[in-house]
């Protein structure tokens, strides 16, 4: 082959149309066996690959005399050993007509995430069926999952069909179960195909041993199957991923055409900016094109000078994408830890990223037979029906219409791990969101009770609603431990406020004296405001003298028993006077001062606090009062 034959050759494969397509079944209906044999009997194997398929077969094989074609495939060695597909195996070969990617994926249900991942760019799926069992359980989920995809064209290969001498009866009752079935889902196209893949039967060259059979084989079928017309060409859609400025005269937007058709001198509009302009130049590695189309990567140039930037959408004006921050979805559960109802995911949408919840879970689908489950969370593996609220709007289409805008995936903020990918439904209706307001939320807001659970604060502070009551007398050093206990808990992330005598007595209670009357009255403010505090999920570290046991009881059933925990602060008279940080026990010594705890009104010790600590140790006593927080399961939640 001289220089220009074979420039001639590699321009003509370049022109070459791709199908992708995947291969799913039970485990042993022979996927890795059919995909095997194709690449065996279309002779696209290299010498050195058939050797080692001869020596393997031999060694390691699972078809007795037989060659192993699933060798070409299986190729990691727990595979081998098991004699089962357990990653996907991806596969290239060509004919004269077409070029083809496989995925060959695992058929177990515990691999139903290598299943979505094999899938997600596939034209076509095989589904294969053992000829003696028939449709099982497990094909209905693969066409389920395969439905779930998007995915047009299914090709149910009817394997092993010589083990029941090529019998059209099984073959017909085999297609009558599955017609059956696939009705309740929505897959156009389906061809139906027995074969041997052992055998070689139907697989590339059609077989006299099956002449009631009047169809195409596998290969032949798959070289002529349209799939042209499953892309979008209608609905222009162009997420930008880079700007390009390589010098002050040119300015281009970067991307790969999503779906639809642009042509110079286009109108198009940006989103979300809403600007527009014209088309000036699409330009791609080869050079400059009248026209682009999906899948092909440009550039773009525009006539007016607009601010665009990464995550941007260029569309046409009069078809537009929706706009939302609302969208119900199919959503697979892929992350190995199961899902937290609570947890705020980063949402990776084309070119554009987001901060996005689950609203609600509408129900789990169980895929071996497509019944709706209540659940309050996924697993690894699981799939349902969710509504989904990002922080930014969203420009998609729902993913039947178009796969590019309509799919999206979540990764987690912490882990950075991508536990889950979405096929969205449609825009959600903003009547029918989980945060709309009903009935029965209406009469909460009357009452003035919210409408955020205790648990739901719970789970998002990752702490509970309390109060850490911390009394003894002026000068104990109760301040200096409410002030160290507040910065340790804030650094380890807590959510807390803290109270003091002076920050009330400067505000709130500042025309309050120390009388017995005002001290009451300064401490049921106090007790409101903590109550509220609590209510909101918010730890409150709380210093007042508070000397009468009636008022800390009273103070207690405002805020609620179950959350006031009391620290007393154990420090003499005499300690109190030395360590005290102002003059109050002077001016009560020159008649300047009085109703001071202690001297001329008594302090009455707590019965029963949580812990009894004495000031020389505070440094100690913070560590005390967190392990004390850890074993209530207060701070951090346990």
């Amino acid at each position: 082959m001289n220089g220009l034959d074979i420039k001639e050759f590699l321009d003509q494969d370049q022109k070459k149309d791709l199908l992708r397509l995947l291969t799913a079944g039970s485990v042993d209906d022979g996927k890795s066996t059919l995909i095997g044999r194709l690449l065996f009997d279309s002779k696209k194997l290299y010498e050195d690959r058939l050797t080692a398929l001869h020596r393997d077969s031999k060694r390691i094989g699972h078809a007795g005399d037989d060659i192993d074609y699933a060798l070409l495939l299986d190729g990691l060695k727990a595979e081998r050993e098991q004699g089962i597909t357990i990653d996907v195996a991806y596969q290239y070969f060509s004919t004269e007509k077409r070029k083809f990617i496989i995925a060959d994926t695992p058929g177990h249900e515990q691999y139903t995430r290598n299943m979505i991942t094999g899938g997600s760019t596939a034209n076509l799926a095989i589904l294969l069926v053992d000829a003696r069992k028939g449709i099982i359980t497990q094909t209905k989920r693969h066409t389920f999952l395969v439905s779930l995809l998007g995915i047009r064209h299914i090709v149910l290969a009817v394997n092993k069909m010589d083990l029941v001498d090529y019998k059209q009866e099984v073959f017909d009752s085999i297609i009558s179960d599955y017609k059956d079935f696939i009705t309740q889902l929505d897959v156009p196209d389906v061809t139906f195909i027995p074969l041997s893949a052992l055998k070689g039967d139907n697989v590339v060259e059609p077989t006299q041993k099956m002449s009631w059979y009047h169809g195409k084989s596998m290969l032949e079928f798959l070289e002529t199957v349209h799939v042209g017309s499953d892309r979008n060409f209608e609905d222009f859609r162009f997420p930008v991923q880079y700007v390009v400025r390589p010098d002050l005269k040119y300015r281009g937007f970067s991307g790969a055409v999503a779906s639809g058709i642009i042509r110079k001198g286009d109108k198009i509009k940006v989103l979300p900016s809403g600007k527009t302009s014209q088309v000036k130049s699409i330009t791609t590695y080869d050079g400059d094109l009248d026209y682009a189309f999906p899948p092909q990567s440009i550039s773009l140039t525009l006539e007016d000078e607009i601010d665009i930037s990464r995550g941007n959408m260029l569309v046409h004006p009069d078809n537009q994408p929706h706009a939302s921050r609302h969208f119900e979805s199919m959503l697979v559960w892929m992350d190995e830890k199961p899902m937290d109802p609570y947890t705020h995911f980063y949402i990776k949408h084309n070119t554009h990223g987001s901060k996005a919840k689950i609203d609600q879970i509408r129900y789990k689908v169980d895929v071996n037979t497509l019944n709706h489950q209540e659940v309050d969370h996924f697993e690894l593996n699981e799939i349902g029906r969710v509504i989904i609220t990002t922080v930014e709007p969203l420009f998609f289409d729902a993913y039947k219409v178009n796969h590019q805008t309509g799919s999206f995936v979540l990764i987690d903020p912490v882990t950075h791990n991508t536990v889950a990918v979405g096929m969205i439904l449609d825009k959600q209706d903003s009547n029918l969101l989980p945060t709309r307001i009903t009935e029965d939320q209406k009469q909460k807001i009357a009452g003035g009770h919210s409408l955020i659970t205790k648990e739901f604060r719970e789970k998002q502070y990752g702490q509970k609603g309390a109060t850490i009551w911390i009394t003894g007398l002026h000068g104990s050093g109760k301040n200096e431990l409410a002030f160290l206990l507040e910065k340790h808990l804030i650094e380890s992330g807590a959510k807390i406020v803290l109270l003091d005598g002076k920050s009330m007595r400067s505000g709130l209670s500042r025309e309050l004296d120390h009388s017995l009357p005002d001290r009451a009255e300064n401490l049921r403010r106090v007790a409101h405001i903590v109550k509220v505090l609590n209510d909101q999920g918010i730890l409150c570290i709380c210093s007042f003298t508070s000397p009468d046991k009636n008022l800390r009881q009273q103070v207690s059933e405002i805020i609620g028993p179950e959350r006031f925990h009391t620290i007393y602060m154990d420090a003499d008279l005499n300690y109190c006077r030395e360590h005290v940080d102002d003059d109050l026990y002077e001016r009560f010594d020159a008649n300047e001062a009085k109703n001071i705890p202690g001297l001329d009104i008594s302090y009455d010790i707590p019965e029963n606090p949580i812990l009894k600590l004495k000031p020389q140790h505070n440094a100690e006593n913070v560590e005390k009062v967190l392990q004390y927080l850890l074993k209530k399961k207060i701070f951090p939640l346990g």
